[in-house]
């Protein structure tokens, strides 16, 4: 049955010289069907259960929405784009916010439960008002650190963290947000496993929280490359950064502008 199944995800890959490019570890990753499987299922679940979609309908979808060649097999493009490290919380299609309701207040809490050993306390403090600074440079929302209970709570962790969805490990998922709303909603978890930074050492945090504090206010992925909300990490100089316009219009379509 091992055999087949890898047989199966090798039919899927088309023969090209240009696959060694992603190195052989790569290649023998996307030989394994259960990673394509389980990728698929985390990041493009079935909106309509009943309906069952073959593995080439469901890889057309993901190829769809990150804009690549529509083939339903697993090229070198949609290849390099599942390796990528990313945001863990699953891609939807043409929507730009849950479809949950949004926070009814403007000023809203945050709590910093612990901190990261890869920067000093400082820098992490900085680089999360830096994030929240994001959102409220274009909207009436302001955020307040607080020591007490808040509305999003901030935790870097290993593995299985009390959520019922685990971080994978370096260079996988870099985090996960959760939807405004009681208990968890608009909470945000950092994968202790990543190598966090202030600048383009490894993962810069300040980028992966504006992208995570999205989330806690509401916003799902976007399908516009070069969008705070895009679901894959890239750096940009945090100095230079300017949230870009699909954000801003996401953001405001929620909480108006700013007054």
């Amino acid at each position: 049955m091992r055999h087949m199944m890898l047989l199966c995800a090798m039919m899927l890959l088309p023969c090209s010289s240009t696959l060694p490019v992603l190195g052989t570890s790569v290649l023998l990753k996307f030989k394994d069907l259960k990673f394509i499987e389980n990728y698929l299922n985390r990041f493009f679940p079935s909106a309509n259960k009943a309906i069952k979609q073959t593995l080439e309908e469901r890889i057309k979808e993901m190829q769809k929405f990150f804009h690549l060649t529509v083939s339903g097999k697993m090229d070198t493009d949609t290849m390099r784009v599942m390796d990528q490290p990313r945001c863990g919380v699953p891609d939807v299609l043409e929507y730009r916010t849950f479809g949950t309701p949004a926070w009814n207040k403007n000023l809203l809490t945050y709590r910093i439960n612990n901190y990261t050993p890869d920067m000093p306390q400082a820098k992490v403090d900085a680089a999360i008002a830096k994030a929240f600074k994001v959102w409220s440079d274009v909207t009436p929302l302001q955020f307040r650190k607080t020591t007490g209970p808040a509305d999003i709570e901030i935790r870097f962790a290993y593995g299985e963290h009390g959520d019922n969805i685990p971080f994978d490990g370096r260079s996988g998922v870099l985090a996960h947000a959760f939807a405004p709303g009681p208990r968890l909603g608009g909470d945000a978890h950092f994968d202790e496993a990543e190598i966090w930074s202030e600048t383009n050492r490894e993962i810069n945090l300040f980028l992966v929280a504006a992208h995570e504090f999205g989330h806690s206010l509401g916003l799902a992925h976007s399908n516009v490359r070069g969008a705070l909300m895009y679901p894959t990490y890239s750096y940009v100089n945090p100095e230079n950064f300017r949230l870009p316009n699909d954000d801003r219009q996401g953001i405001q379509s929620l909480y108006g502008t700013k007054k």
